[in-house]
């Protein structure tokens, strides 16, 4: 997790905040290696939906995870944004298919709510399933509500 102190007792995390269908997400870029567009992706038969398949991503076999299928998120869009990660302990890259892209930003702690009393959101099942909290981003006097996903739970459910 990418945080930095900013004044007393306030800590920023920085996170790249993409699109999955209408939802708004977001993940540590500290988890983020590179993000690329989406090559020729080939199917491995026999694993689960939610897993694309695998590309060729400079000379190295990266899987493709799509987790609107995973999540149930119902969108036609097909993003050819991949948020390739960063994680020491796997075997192989893996990739994270998105609709897109949308920045690279700051966030402090007070805009965190990391509490397990968010049953009023309607996100789709993506907070059941795998957020580490909402992110209250302040919008043109809106209040966008950004879900910080959790990568590890994420791949670890997919095993």
């Amino acid at each position: 997790m990418s945080v930095r102190k900013h004044e007393p007792g306030t800590e920023e995390t920085q996170v790249v905040e993409f699109r999955l269908g209408e939802d708004l997400c977001a993940i540590d870029i500290e988890q983020v290696d590179s993000i690329v567009e989406v090559k020729k992706v080939t199917r491995i038969p026999r694993t689960k939906e939610s897993i694309e398949g695998v590309m060729d991503l400079r000379g190295e076999t990266t899987a493709i995870i799509d987790p609107k299928k995973f999540l149930s998120v119902a969108s036609d869009e097909r993003g050819d944004d991949v948020l390739v990660l960063d994680r020491p302990d796997d075997k192989q890259k893996i990739g994270i298919r998105v609709d897109e892209v949308l920045d690279v930003t700051t966030h402090s702690s007070k805009h965190i709510d990391t509490s397990d009393d968010l049953e009023n959101l309607d996100t789709r099942g993506i907070r059941d399933q795998i957020s580490r909290g909402i992110i209250k981003k302040p919008d043109e006097g809106e209040l966008d509500l950004i879900i910080w996903v959790d990568v590890d739970k994420m791949i670890d459910s997919l095993s």
